[in-house]
């Protein structure tokens, strides 16, 4: 278990993270982003999560084997020093070996303890994708609670997920979806993707008068979009 309370198992070649919930009488393994998770019941034991992990290893690590080659190329190599963005500042990270433990930002680093071995950068980009949803998750909710009051609306649920084009979306329900990544972007770059979404809620399409909403809350909106169209690109790990 880590520090945060979330619980993790290491499956030899993988860390899965183990979400336990009373809604579920069975267990489901996934694997999201490259990122093994297992939902199972409340009460289940570790024992027993190991020998489900341990029964699909092998559907696990073909499933991880697939999202690597079909992630988008990337420049990283996840060793200690190599600089990730955060609301548009750099985090040099630090890799300590042993049990996992789940990245941390301590004194201006993106801390992370993995077991040493072949899968170690892998282990670590996981590592820092969940890290990333979770900051993405805290963010964007209150990014949302500040800017739905001055544009008047109320949405549906705000939900984190990977698109592959796109940094955010409104559904037909009301529900705002954002692309994790955005994070990785200048604090103002997520405002902008905020308000974006926001006023989908008052009107659903890109005509001029949803611009003029935009334009109400964040003049500068053409300045954001532009940086997004040129920058957007390298925001992935």
């Amino acid at each position: 278990m880590s520090e945060s309370g979330t619980e993790y198992r290491d499956g030899n070649g993988f860390i899965a993270e183990v979400i336990r919930t009373d809604r579920r009488k069975t267990a489901d393994i996934r694997v999201e982003d490259g990122a093994v998770s297992i939902v199972v019941p409340k009460h289940v034991s570790t024992e027993k999560i190991d020998q489900l992990l341990l029964n699909k290893r092998s559907w696990i690590k073909e499933k991880i084997a697939l999202h690597r080659e079909m992630r988008p190329p990337s420049n990283k190599v996840f060793v200690s020093g190599e600089a990730f963005p955060y609301l548009g500042r750099n985090y040099r990270l630090k890799i300590l070996q042993g049990n996992f433990t789940p990245v941390r930002l301590v004194q201006g680093r993106l801390v992370v303890q993995v077991p040493k071995g072949s899968e170690q950068p892998h282990m670590v980009r996981n590592a820092l994708v969940r890290w990333y949803k979770r900051q993405a998750e805290q963010k964007l909710a209150e990014k949302v609670d500040r800017y739905a009051p001055i544009l008047g609306v109320v949405p549906n649920g705000v939900g984190i997920k990977t698109f592959k084009s796109r940094w955010g979306s409104c559904t037909a329900k009301g529900k705002l979806e954002f692309n994790w990544q955005i994070v990785m972007a200048p604090n103002r770059m997520v405002d902008y993707v905020v308000v974006h979404e926001l006023c989908h809620l008052i009107r659903h399409d890109h005509s001029s008068l949803f611009w003029k909403e935009v334009a109400r809350v964040m003049p500068e909106y053409g300045e954001c979009r532009e940086w997004l169209k040129v920058n957007g690109g390298g925001l992935r790990i």
